[in-house]
């Protein structure tokens, strides 16, 4: 049985912030993180349940790093998407 994955609050937190960018989707943020769409859901209701707290983290400090560029990625990639996305409307409408 594989062993479940922890994740600490600040990632849980950025997460959950990508959630809010124009465009997003749950469920290729949750690709790009390496997690399930589902989990983010309940990271993002307890958020706005519970006010500015994520819910808590297990995740090690060892793990930080690794994490925080996959937060990263995620990110960019969710802006590039963005990007090209308006690129093509914007060439759309000048021709």
């Amino acid at each position: 049985m594989p062993q479940r994955k922890k994740y600490n609050e600040e990632f849980k937190r950025e997460a959950v912030g990508l959630t809010r960018l124009p465009g997003a989707k749950m469920s290729q943020i949750a690709r790009d993180l390496g997690g399930r769409a589902n989990q983010i859901h309940r990271w993002r209701r307890g958020l706005e349940a519970g006010g500015k707290k994520a819910p808590p983290g297990n995740g090690a400090a060892r793990d930080q790093e690794p994490l925080a560029l996959k937060m990263e990625l995620a990110r960019v990639k969710t802006e590039r998407d963005f990007l090209r996305d308006a690129a093509v409307f914007f060439a759309k409408e000048s021709s």
